[in-house]
């Protein structure tokens, strides 16, 4: 297997003597060696795997019996989603250390949103995959340097940010997987680079409060803005959203820079030292020129004049966050718009070798030492994934294909065997063949699987939406009023973006329906959707209230008609429950005859107050059930599992 190059942060080039010309030239040829023989790389990968963990419970629950070869792994490890591991998972979460699915202890959980109940996965990691993921970190300025070289030459400003973590009953910490990385020793301890040198000092970056972690990044991006080559934040939303914070906080920073202190809103001691070494004197030349710019109305190229040297905006804005590109294209005047890697939770995936590739054409090529990759084709019509038949079924060996073997223009779901105990997993991904690296296929990011609605880092899926919808319609039946047909769309229109519910009610009797029901309808929709979009909402403030607008009778008729008009088959056609297309959301929009938000007080409160009243009583079953298995110590399985 190709030898992988060394981070470029654990080694520091004024004394080492090694040039970055010539680091940039090993992580290049270490792409090169692998997309040449992506088939042997992937062979040796598995095999590495499976030798590693020959004797873990899962493997032998399920008949490998030591064997290391793809074709017996194949025919006797299943394909699974998360719901299949949750047992296993909750073992450990629980605090078993034995080697249930890997030999390695595991460190902590890695979060991420997406199960079917639309709460948070646990996905469990080694301590060994924080080098995995730096390796992948460190083939990216060599990749960008040959298209926009001289960024060595100034500073990223980069709205980074780490989010809560918990503790599972077993001790392990649970958290984002890029809090886990700017918490580790590869972030804080990393060596100066060039090629990561940050406007935003690491203290801004760990700051928990999100006002004052914003703020602090958004005035050191500000002092230091001749210095900035290239801007950016992990989602489009994200930029977006501290630009919507420049907008309403440009006073105390224009203060801040005009007489080198800090708002006293800035509580965090560490960030206040921090922010200390970076305005070292009052600069009220540039603090006038910000306040006379964002004085304006217009906004059109704002990153282009307050950081004028910015070559690119470094965002992810395929799949759903494509939906920010128009607003991205307003702020920054046409800048290219750059999606650099491709990564989740369960596994860091490829890198984009042509970064400057306009949004529509981003494709990504794996990198075959990451993981063990096979894809299972899928049939869509029309843009959704059809429902055909259940993975278990679907899944057989004739259906999933390897790396090498996937066909141009085919679409296919990620399945990925990692280094970090996954075997077959269904990463839930669409995936289509855009071309070829060497013998290495490239993939375009089409969608997430069964997801309609999304603003930020929230995933809504069609039944979580159907579910809340149902539940809420509820408030109407004492009117005797009905929910007759609805539609959703995600507007980010505004900052933030909100979910957007268009309704066509029936209405039996004389009664009218007040306002107050449907702003109930409002908060009973939004209480019951998942853990992250509630703390989207509430504490990262990410997401906007939801809103629901009432359509004229005879609205999803003409729905219908556009549909059928454009060539849908009227046996086949189903009322869609997201809308994307301009033409049909102004279509719905036209007919709007009312809309309704719930406040944010109310809002916020009732889902604080649910938070609060959930935590007493795990905390309480969580004592009853310590205090049980001491005096029973017969495992009490049956009741954890509601934990």
């Amino acid at each position: 297997m190709p030898e992988a190059p060394k981070n470029v942060s654990e080694r520091d080039c004024s004394s080492s003597g090694i040039s970055l010309d010539v680091k940039n030239m090993e992580a290049l040829q270490f792409i090169e060696d692998v997309t040449a023989t992506p088939d042997e790389v992937q062979k040796r990968v598995l095999a590495e795997i499976l030798s590693r963990n020959s004797n873990v419970e899962y493997l032998r629950r399920h008949g490998l019996s030591g064997h290391i070869d793809s074709e017996t792994f194949k025919n006797v490890a299943p394909v699974v989603t998360y719901e299949d591991l949750k047992p296993d998972i909750d073992r450990i979460a629980n605090g078993d250390t034995s080697a249930i699915l890997w030999s390695q202890p595991i460190s902590e959980f890695l979060t991420s949103s997406g199960t079917s109940g639309g709460e948070r996965k646990l996905m469990p990691t080694i301590e060994e995959e924080m080098e995995r993921r730096a390796l992948l970190y460190s083939l990216l300025m060599p990749v960008m340097n040959q298209f926009v070289p001289g960024l060595n030459k100034g500073k990223g400003m980069y709205f980074l940010f780490i989010k809560s973590e918990a503790r599972s009953q077993g001790g392990l910490v649970a958290r984002p997987v890029l809090t886990s990385y700017y918490k580790s020793s590869h972030f804080k301890g990393r060596p100066h680079d060039p090629y990561t040198n940050y406007t935003s000092p690491d203290e801004t970056i760990l700051c928990p409060d999100p006002y004052q972690s914003m703020y602090s990044q958004l005035l050191c991006g500000l002092y230091q803005n001749t210095e900035v080559l290239r801007v950016g934040a992990v989602f489009a939303s994200g930029f977006i959203r501290a630009i919507k914070f420049l907008e309403n906080h440009w006073h105390p920073l224009c203060n801040d820079i005009r007489s080198g202190t800090l708002d006293p809103k800035i509580t965090d001691p560490s960030v206040r030292q921090a922010i200390r070494k970076v305005l070292q004197e009052p600069n009220p030349k540039l603090a006038d020129f910000i306040e006379a710019e964002c004085s304006t109305e217009a906004w059109r190229g704002i990153i282009n004049w307050f950081w004028p040297n910015t070559k690119y905006v470094d965002v992810i804005v395929t799949g759903t966050m494509s939906q920010y590109i128009p607003t991205l294209n307003f702020y920054s005047n046409g800048l290219p718009l750059v999606c650099t890697m491709y990564a989740s939770s369960e596994c860091y995936f490829g890198l984009n070798l042509n970064p400057l590739s306009e949004p529509s054409e981003v494709s990504y090529t794996l990198i075959p030492t990451m993981g063990y990759f096979e894809f299972l084709p899928v049939n869509r019509k029309n843009g959704f994934t059809e429902k055909l038949v259940s993975i278990k079924e679907k899944a057989k060996n004739q259906d999933l294909v390897d790396l090498v073997d996937v066909e141009l223009g085919q679409e296919y779901e990620l399945v990925v065997t990692t280094y970090a105990d996954l075997y077959r997993y269904c990463v839930g991904d669409i995936l289509r063949v855009a071309g070829f690296k060497n013998k290495a296929p490239q993939f375009k990011f089409i969608c997430r699987k069964n997801v309609v609605l999304s603003i930020d880092s929230d995933k809504t899926d069609e039944v979580e939406l159907q579910n809340a919808v149902k539940i809420a319609a509820n408030h109407l039946l004492s009117f005797d009023a009905s929910l007759a047909e609805y539609t959703s769309h995600a507007d980010t229109s505004i900052i933030p973006g909100h979910y957007v519910l268009f309704w066509e009610i029936s209405v039996s009797g004389e009664t009218l329906v007040p306002p107050s029901v449907f702003e109930d309808c409002c908060l009973t929709v939004e209480e019951s959707l998942n853990s992250v979009y509630r703390q989207g909402r509430v504490h990262e403030k990410s997401i906007g209230p939801l809103e629901i607008k009432i359509v004229e009778s005879g609205t999803f008729d003409k729905l219908m008609d556009y549909a059928i008009s454009n060539g849908a088959s009227i046996n086949q056609y189903k009322t869609p429950r997201c809308v994307k297309y301009a033409p049909i959301v102004e279509l719905l929009s036209s007919r709007v005859v009312a809309n309704y938000f719930k406040r944010n007080a109310w809002y916020s409160s009732r889902v604080l107050l649910r938070f609060f009243l959930g935590r007493i009583q795990r905390i309480r079953i969580s004592r009853c059930v310590e205090y049980t298995s001491k005096m029973n110590p017969e495992p009490l399985d049956s009741f954890q599992k509601n934990l």
